[in-house]
């Protein structure tokens, strides 16, 4: 999927400069995934954390590049900040992703399923801290 990231500001002559920059975002978390295609849509807002990868290929005689924002296994997260499928206000913000930390440094393990910050978390933790190999 490709998200845009946009920003504004007033130049010297006081008019108004507006720049967006496109970004690929590349997801190998089936979970994410799943959710993307359920219930994202075009112009909703998002948040998105991976890692930056480049690649390149060689196309025509010409080296090739590209970057891209990955979501691997455990290692991304994407948030839904206008809520579950749609625009308009800054509804539920459902999380979604690998695995997220709290302040208290323990992990929020999402499977897929919306991650909720203080209701649910608390008691997953203490559901998973058994769980634990260290």
């Amino acid at each position: 999927l490709s998200i845009a990231t946009s920003e504004s500001w007033k130049d010297k002559s006081g008019e108004k400069q507006e720049r967006t920059q496109w970004h690929k975002v590349v997801v190998f978390n089936q979970n994410i995934v799943k959710v993307a295609e359920s219930y994202l849509k075009k112009g909703a807002k998002v948040y998105i954390e991976g890692t930056l990868e480049t690649r390149s290929w060689e196309q025509d005689g010409q080296k090739k590049y590209t970057t891209e924002v990955v979501l691997r296994p455990f290692r991304g997260e994407l948030t839904m900040l206008d809520g579950a499928g749609g625009r308009g206000g800054a509804g539920g913000g459902a999380s979604y992703g690998g695995s997220s930390f709290n302040d208290s440094g323990m992990g929020d393990y999402a499977s897929g399923a919306p991650s909720s910050s203080s209701k649910g978390s608390k008691a997953r933790i203490e559901e998973l801290e058994d769980e634990i190999p260290f």
